[in-house]
């Protein structure tokens, strides 16, 4: 995996788990453990393995084909392109207001202001504006090199924020409990969401194709399929397995103790951050904050430059025309103003609106996986292009999961 030209290579799994590693991670992972200790933990590791395949497909298409999956879809059938854009229209507003509503939080925390009720909005408006010219000025570039800088402090106050609470020891001895006692008809809902976005929704890895294919035009450098996977795998994974340390914070933190995370965003940040700080040393609260923060950061830019990217993509796809550049800047506008918006009516229901935003995601995982799968194992790739049967045979596995908890869910929620 480590080639000579890795660091060619080296930028769309880094982004991926950057943007990953936010609201599934830092609030979803975060409150599985406190509320359930160590419970969700199996949920959390199927969540991750039975979605790789979906997310590693948008690398191997990128780099075997040169196209993005948005264009696979159209090879297939034009219908899937106007149904992609239909999840991205459905879910793009809720899902950058969520990040971008805790991120606001995390900021207000780290700089130690209190924001009058009445000037809620101005948080998220500078994110929103610091994210948008972010990426309007610097497009690809900008993001891929920022992104690295943030992922790597990202990456370094997380695992030493584990370390510490791993050498403290949990507050409360943790005992066994049966996981029946604590996943209930009640919990489900929030399983399900917690699921949603672990490690990120699946519709998103049509975002790792576009990023393959604009590392490779930044750099001049066509990677292999193998360097590509392996560049991936390595985002992918650094992201699953700090899914488990942010739960292992939680329930060494929380998790019978009593105490619980607020329903709102600056009360959430600021529970969380004092939490570990308290906890794990008051010296550590400037290592906390600048984590949280940085992590929320970084999923927001991501998030935002992914819809942009993809939508103006898709678009292009359905008009057959040239992308224009225009259209990245009108998505970008657009997604910031329709999120503004959103935050605005959910102001007052922070976990209603990060429930929402992961459900959505959720509930179209299948169709996603569906059609990567038609892609990967259709004739637009050679044989040696395709992976292993034994990624195929998992494939099918997290289609069939994907779809069994879609359908629990509508159960739980509509029936």
């Amino acid at each position: 995996m480590f080639t000579k030209n890795f660091f060619k290579t080296l930028g769309p799994g880094i982004l991926f788990a950057s943007t990953a590693i936010g609201v599934s991670h830092l609030v979803q992972s975060t409150r599985a453990g406190a509320e359930y200790g160590f419970a969700l933990i199996g949920f959390i590791l199927a969540a991750n393995l039975f979605k790789w395949p979906s997310f590693e497909f948008g690398t191997r298409y990128a780099a075997a084909t040169g196209r993005s999956l948005i264009d696979g879809y159209q090879k297939l059938n034009p219908v899937y392109s106007f149904l992609y854009l239909l999840i991205n229209l459905l879910s793009m507003f809720f899902v950058n207001a969520a990040v971008t509503f805790v991120a606001a939080g995390f900021l207000q925390n780290l700089l130690g202001i209190s924001i009058a009720p009445t000037y809620y909005y101005l948080p998220t408006l500078v994110l929103f504006l610091f994210s948008f010219v972010f990426l309007a000025l610097g497009r690809y570039s900008l993001l891929d090199s920022g992104i690295k800088v943030i992922g790597t402090f990202m990456l370094v106050t997380t695992l030493a924020a584990f370390a510490i609470a791993l050498f403290n020891g949990p507050e409360v001895p943790l005992v066994y409990q049966p996981i029946r006692q604590l996943v209930t008809a009640k919990s489900i809902p929030f399983i399900i969401a917690l699921m949603g976005w672990m490690p990120s929704a699946i519709d998103s890895s049509t975002w790792n194709s576009l990023w393959t294919i604009e590392r490779t035009r930044q750099t001049g450098y066509k990677p292999s399929i193998r360097e590509a996977v392996g560049e991936f795998n390595l985002g992918f994974w650094t992201s699953a397995t700090l899914s488990l340390c942010f739960v292992v914070l939680g329930a060494f933190l929380l998790f019978g103790t009593g105490n619980s995370l607020p329903d709102n965003n600056v009360g959430f940040a600021t529970g969380i951050v004092n939490l570990y700080a308290t906890n794990l040393g008051k010296w550590t609260f400037p290592i906390i904050a600048g984590a949280g923060f940085t992590i929320m950061l970084g999923t927001c830019i991501g998030v935002m430059d992914g819809y942009a990217r993809s939508t103006a993509r898709v678009v292009s796809v359905i008009r057959s025309r040239p992308e224009s550049k225009r259209a990245y800047l009108f998505w970008l506008s657009l997604i910031a103003v329709g999120g503004f918006l959103v935050i605005g009516v959910f102001f007052q229901s922070f976990n209603q609106l990060i429930g929402i935003a992961t459900t959505i995601s959720f509930l179209v995982a299948p169709i996603i996986a569906i059609l990567n799968y038609r892609l990967i194992f259709s004739t637009h790739l050679e044989e040696s292009q395709k992976p292993k049967a034994l990624m195929k045979w998992l494939a099918m596995a997290g289609i069939a999961f994907l779809t069994l908890f879609s359908l629990g869910m509508i159960y739980v929620s509509w029936l």
